[in-house]
């Protein structure tokens, strides 16, 4: 059968990758061709579009990048149309993929959807497209079983495809000694929020007795380069940037500072200790609150957190993400033995909930059963 995959971000290129090679597995014969990243392509599908070209967040980017956007939409929509794949298969990036979903729907295209929008956070609204325009959804959230349910979409739940991912990486330690770890986000917008601030802990740090020897490592996002760092590293001898590492730049940390996003959850799997940091241009963050009411739907806006209901760890949201609340929380997290380790118990929580080993192959199995299902009818 032909499959026909959109992500258009990091994260989404890791669970893509991981489906391909399920698919991959469960079909033999199966052809596959995506709008993704590296990492899919690595695993086999043909790329015919790097998410890095259209990757943007929040309502400021969005407005500043609208050309493009519509560009890549047509593209896309040309892409699949050329091609008569048997599903297209959208994987998170909701923005972009709902309005595939919408096109696909009305020519007849058999549509999947791998990490089903967050809609139990915000834009609940398009709970309804989901039932009118996605054949299945696929869920990887043990949260959003009763949610789902409730909303009458149907889903399969197959368990959480990162376990897998980080629990098959072949881990190597890269920096000697000890060291915090960096992640500013995939996005330039969320480098370039992350950044000064990240810094600026990092001066302080450095400038404390004991802290003489730790490092700074930023973990390098996938797609960007060394120039989307560089204006905040200049300088700064005790700071590394590593590309394409993440998982080894997570797993020997002290510590993490995190973007939120698909990262913090893999630190608590990892085993890291780590605080959450997060902010938007102030437009965005005015829309996030007064237009799509996030927090009324939300208590936490990390999936960690939410997987077991309670705060593992601390998120510094928007105001709250200063220098001052940053260094005080890392310096917690190294100096306070307890701390870390009530953490480290929620994050063995926050593993059981994700269920077992084998997500990416049983999603595919179960993918590859939906249209077969179909196909008898």
């Amino acid at each position: 059968m032909r499959y026909f995959l959109i992500a258009g971000e990091a994260s989404g290129d890791l669970h893509g990758s991981n489906l391909v090679k399920g698919l991959r597995a469960e079909d033999p014969a199966a052809e596959l061709r995506c709008w993704g990243g590296d990492l899919m392509q690595a695993a086999g599908a043909e790329l015919l579009h790097h998410y890095k070209e259209g990757a943007v967040m929040g309502l400021t980017d969005v407005l500043a990048s609208a050309g493009k956007l519509l560009r890549n939409l047509r593209n896309c929509k040309q892409d699949i149309q050329d091609w008569h794949p048997d599903v297209v298969i959208l994987i998170d990036y909701p923005g972009f993929n709902m309005k595939i979903a919408k096109w696909c729907h009305a020519r007849g295209i058999r549509v999947f959807w791998y990490i089903a929008p967050k809609t139990w956070a915000s834009r609940p609204g398009r709970n309804r497209k989901l039932k009118a325009w996605v054949d299945r959804l696929f869920i990887v959230f043990p949260f959003e079983i009763p949610y789902f349910t409730e909303q009458g979409i149907p889903f399969i739940y197959k368990g959480n495809p990162l376990l897998d991912a980080v629990d098959a990486h072949p881990y190597e330690r890269l920096v000697s000694g000890r060291y915090i770890a960096l992640l500013a986000g995939s996005r330039k917008g969320e480098i370039a929020r992350m950044m000064p601030v990240c810094m600026e802990v990092a001066d302080r740090l450095s400038a404390l007795p004991g802290w003489e020897e730790v490092r700074f490592v930023v973990a390098g996002a996938p797609a960007r380069s060394e120039a989307d760092y560089a204006p905040w590293i200049a300088g700064r001898t005790r700071v590394d940037l590593i590309f394409g590492r993440t998982y080894d730049v997570l797993r020997y940390a002290d510590a993490a500072i995190i973007n939120s996003g698909t990262a913090s959850l893999e630190a608590a799997l990892t085993g890291t200790p780590q605080v959450v940091c997060w902010s938007t241009s102030p437009l965005s963050a005015w829309a996030a609150r007064h237009i799509l009411h996030v927090m009324d739907h939300i208590k936490y806006i990390s999936l960690g957190n939410l997987c077991i209901d309670r705060p593992a760890f601390r998120e510094l949201v928007q105001e709250d993400f200063t220098a001052d609340a940053v260094t005080a929380e890392v310096r917690r997290l190294v100096g306070d033995a307890d701390y870390r380790a009530r953490m480290l118990a929620d994050y063995a929580d926050i593993r059981r909930s994700l269920g077992g080993s084998g997500a990416s192959r049983s999603v595919a199995r179960a993918m590859i059963e939906e249209l077969n299902k179909n196909r008898s009818i």
